[in-house]
């Protein structure tokens, strides 16, 4: 019998978030700080913006797997999409519709920091004996419904997403070099 330390989801999630976690050492404060061009995110704002987004993705976990209430509710016919694909389109998409402004990074640590807290609590919460089965959904603002394990796997989705975007800003900021 697979344990839920070595299901896939929970797998992918932690090389994903690992991943984030050592490209930290590649930059100093400045740089994470720095925005390619007027208007963008810096990648410490990209940073932040996943830890947070991830601290939301996990208390829609925990409610799903309170919830048992929900559990006939389906996702949205384009969520159902990225979930088939297991990935974001691969384009620049619109922020949050809160439009509230991403902040920098105080520190290298503050980042690591959230990473790690982050990947400890999907951990522990993998670790419940229903975390892969519970019907338990919770609502996602434009995608509807969807259970823990969906969670999860949208979580990663999302941070594997922003690679591209790292990608563009490497390219943008270090081209000279």
């Amino acid at each position: 019998m697979e344990t839920n330390e070595s299901h896939p989801l929970l797998r992918q999630f932690n090389e994903t978030i690992d991943q984030w976690i050592l490209f930290l050492d590649a930059y100093p404060l400045e740089n994470l700080c720095k925005n390619p061009s007027p208007g963008s995110w810096s990648l410490g704002q990209v940073y932040i913006h996943m830890i947070d987004d991830t601290r939301y993705f996990i208390g829609q976990i925990r409610a799903a797997l309170l919830n048992k209430a929900d559990g006939e509710k389906e996702m949205h016919e384009q969520a159902k999409v990225l979930f088939a694909h297991n990935e974001f389109p691969d384009m620049q998409l619109e922020g949050p519709s809160t439009n509230v402004p991403i902040r920098q990074p105080q520190s290298k640590d503050e980042l690591l920091k959230g990473l790690q807290s982050i990947k400890a609590a999907v951990n522990k919460l993998a670790a419940a004996p229903d975390f892969y089965t519970s019907p338990g959904k919770a609502n996602h603002p434009g995608f509807l419904f969807f259970t823990a394990t969906e969670w999860l796997q949208f979580a990663e989705m999302h941070m594997r997403h922003h690679f591209r975007q790292k990608k563009r800003i490497d390219e943008k900021l270090f081209r000279a070099l």
